[in-house]
């Protein structure tokens, strides 16, 4: 699909899905979530093999299927409240993922000691409602936003969520300088303020080892790194949905053990992972993971899903 049709689907999403009766809206992104199942595209094949090491071997086909029809359809949810956000009541739906959100004390430990605080935060529930409820609490957080294709959608994406409260920083473009976005968070942090970042996908080259559900991958290394190079807290957290809401959940923060930077930081990605995985072995339908997460596949398919 040409970059300007991507556009307009996104814009007619956004224009329509508002207006629709909630019970409607969900029924129809659910059959399309479920279209898109039985289609088995290389997306959903990807979820598929991500999933599998999750539920671990033993887990029969039925299961891996039903929570790949989950994921699709919470991933689906999480798309069709974005389109609705626009014009919900946001001070109601902040106040909503707070009273859902368990561990506020480590924020508030973390602020009490005037620290900065990073929330590392895998791909699952609502990142958006959750990055409200904590503007709602702390009054602005600092976030990067991957670039999208076309910039149409990006600059869409960026203003939607500036209007939510957050300072969005892009990670990549011909506008972003060499560690630009890291120097900002870095400043951010050193003030006292929040981050919050996605940590369960490395992007780049520079990601640390880790061993997340018994095999090998890379995470990024960005969480750990600034939280020791600022003394920041760094909290991994994870969203899952209820029925009529989100729930979140704040860890304490991870421990950086060791005098050296690269230890502090391989050590601190690997409790983060290992937080992340605990977490999505409780959630499983709400972790929208649709690309090449282990190394194994990222060497199968090329990088690319």
């Amino acid at each position: 699909m040409s970059g300007a049709l991507v556009g307009l689907a996104y814009r007619a999403a956004w224009a329509t899905a508002a207006r629709l009766p909630t019970q409607a809206a969900t029924a129809l992104f659910n059959r399309v979530s479920d279209a898109l199942v039985a289609r088995r595209g290389r997306a959903v094949v990807q979820l598929a093999r991500n999933q599998r090491r999750v539920l671990g071997r033993e887990a029969t086909p039925a299961a891996l299927h039903a929570v790949v029809r989950g994921a699709m359809r919470s991933y689906g949810r999480y798309w069709l409240e974005t389109f609705q956000m626009e014009r919900a009541d946001l001070a109601a739906v902040a106040q909503r993922g707070l009273a859902g959100t368990h561990g506020l004390e480590h924020i508030a430990a973390a602020r009490n000691a005037g620290r900065g605080i990073i929330l590392a935060l895998p791909h699952s529930g609502n990142w958006d409602v959750a990055g409200l409820s904590m503007v709602e609490m702390v009054g602005g957080i600092t976030t990067v936003a991957e670039r999208l294709e076309p910039e149409s959608v990006y600059r869409r994406f960026v203003g939607y969520r500036e209007r939510l409260g957050f300072e969005v920083l892009p990670l990549t473009g011909a506008s972003t300088t060499a560690g630009s976005a890291s120097r900002v968070l870095r400043q951010r942090l050193q003030d006292g303020r929040m981050v919050c970042l996605l940590a369960d996908r490395d992007l780049g080259a520079g990601g640390i080892p880790v061993t997340f559900f018994g095999e090998q991958t890379t995470m990024p290394a960005g969480p750990a790194m600034l939280a020791a190079l600022t003394g920041a807290a760094l909290c991994p957290v994870h969203l899952a949905y209820t029925d009529t809401g989100w729930l979140q959940h704040v860890a304490p923060p991870v421990e950086l053990p060791g005098d050296r930077l690269a230890a502090q930081v391989r050590a601190g990605t690997q409790a983060m992972a290992d937080v992340f995985a605990e977490r999505i072995a409780l959630f499983p339908a709400d972790w929208h993971m649709l690309q090449p997460l282990w190394i194994a596949d990222r060497e199968t398919a090329g990088g690319a899903a």
